[in-house]
């Protein structure tokens, strides 16, 4: 089984610094050229199946990337991104900052954040998107399939935490994907191993996240 795991394309609250979550964004104008420009990158894959998050902006950036081919794309939401509750809106910017103090930990103590009202931690979204990841691997009508999958930032991030079996505290490890990075997954003998990480497939390498 091969694996292609892309966060999806930028929406206008990625470019003010604002928390999506589970808040339905689509996508920007760029965010689509982002999704085009993968699409191309990626269109000697033969996918045989998609999974997508629910949400509008990784559904979206799926049909993109597999437009004019006839694959199936099924709607997962153990993929949805990260819930945060009553900061969904809320700024993260250094110069909007509209969140407590405490949400620094977000990125920088993850092991230590607490979900707001509403919310989700870290531990959460780990084994939620670990649920996934076991789920489709212990499927044998699956383990010949190419999939692509979309999803989000910090759920991306928490099924490669699960994946390289490291704690909370390195949930983040590269850091927050660039928006439309494609990272590169095989499941051999009952276990998944990344192949590349953060791949893009465009020029203009923004990264919304430090705008």
């Amino acid at each position: 089984m091969k694996l292609y795991l892309v966060r999806h394309g930028e929406t206008d609250w990625n470019r003010a610094r604002k928390i999506q979550g589970q808040v339905d964004i689509p996508l920007n104008e760029f965010g689509i050229h982002l999704a085009e420009e993968t699409g191309k990158g990626l269109k000697d894959i033969p996918f045989d199946l998609c999974f997508t998050s629910p949400l509008g902006r990784a559904k979206q950036t799926a049909e993109i990337i597999l437009k004019g081919r006839d694959v199936p794309v099924i709607e997962e939401p153990l993929i949805m991104e990260m819930a945060f509750g009553v900061y969904e809106g809320k700024c993260c910017s250094s110069e909007g900052w509209e969140l407590p103090e405490s949400f620094h930990r977000f990125f920088d103590g993850p092991e230590e954040y607490e979900a707001p009202e509403g919310g989700e931690d870290f531990k959460q979204v780990k084994e939620r998107v670990g649920k996934f990841l076991e789920r489709i691997g212990s499927d044998d009508t699956l383990k010949d399939s190419t999939i692509l999958i979309t999803t989000h930032g910090a759920a991306l991030a928490g099924m490669l935490n699960y994946i390289k079996k490291e704690p909370l505290s390195k949930y983040w490890g590269q850091g927050v994907h660039k928006n439309c990075a494609v990272t590169e997954v095989e499941e051999r003998n009952g276990s998944f191993h990344i192949l590349a990480e953060n791949t893009v497939y465009y020029k203009d390498k923004v990264e919304p996240w430090k705008k």
